[in-house]
């Protein structure tokens, strides 16, 4: 889940900083790969190391292949920039697994798998200060009753570039997360079935904010094709999510190098 989700923040936080670029005349690709380090799971204090691979495919007409939303059509004009999309939602497993985020400490809650997620994305440019907002639905997953519910989650941001000089260009972000009641259920929550198979107490939690947080990205070119960029992500679990038994860490911390080829 955090791999994915950091990579969503990190491609997020640069399209806000370049929401005034006009529409690709051209098609365009682009390769990634970096390595991430983060809880193994939103609330752990444990934490993982896993690589980041990923890539991105434009066409002239806004049509794209992106390894971290899916399939959709975006539009980036003189101030507003839009994108809607469809593509595999977040997972993670109640045991400690190298590329997966999870925990042995899960162990009872059961997997959350990943099924189609429906996203659209607008980010809109404020003289230099970029207000953008994330909305995704996943849907129903049939067959894991406490896991398997359809849920919605937005994302708010703010975002500014801090520096743009010889040394490449800082962006900073500041981001609030919300969730309806069946996604704060699903990946906060404890059912009675399954705290009677787990360490946790029952655990019933409701709609509002997830995490409000902060991140940094530093892009530094290397070649005319080539940049290495680097990610701070931090969050802090507010209300129903922080309050779940499953979380021994409010605040969660993130970091990402990538190294990014466009041509």
């Amino acid at each position: 889940m955090r791999s994915k989700n950091l990579c969503l923040s990190f491609t997020s936080l640069c399209l806000l900083a370049a929401a005034d670029t006009a529409i690709a005349e051209d098609w365009q690709y682009s390769l990634k790969a970096g390595v991430a380090n983060a809880p193994r799971y939103s609330g752990s204090d444990e934490r993982m190391t896993a690589p980041v691979l990923g890539g991105q495919i434009v066409s002239p007409w806004g049509i794209f292949l992106d390894t971290s939303k899916g399939l959709g059509w975006g539009y980036e004009g003189n101030a507003l920039s839009f994108s809607a999309y469809v593509g595999a939602s977040a997972s993670r497993k109640d045991k400690n697994q190298s590329l997966h985020a999870g925990s042995n400490r899960l162990k009872g809650l059961g997997e959350i798998k990943s099924r189609a997620q429906l996203g659209v994305s607008a980010a809109y440019n404020l003289g230099g200060v970029i207000v953008g907002a994330t909305l995704e639905h996943a849907l129903k997953e049939d067959d894991h009753k406490d896991t398997g519910k359809a849920y919605t989650h937005l994302e708010l941001n703010l975002g500014t570039t801090l520096y743009e000089g010889r040394f490449g260009s800082v962006d900073a972000g500041l981001s609030s997360h919300f969730g309806d009641r069946n996604y704060l259920q699903t990946w906060y929550g404890v059912t009675t079935g399954q705290a009677a198979q787990s360490r946790f107490k029952a655990y019933k939690a409701g709609a509002g904010n997830i995490s409000n947080g902060m991140n940094l990205v530093w892009s530094l070119p290397i070649s005319e094709h080539t940049q290495f960029s680097t990610l701070l992500d931090v969050q802090y679990l507010a209300d129903e999510a922080g309050k779940s038994p499953i979380v021994e860490r409010r605040l969660q911390t993130s970091v990402m190098g990538v190294v990014e080829y466009t041509f």
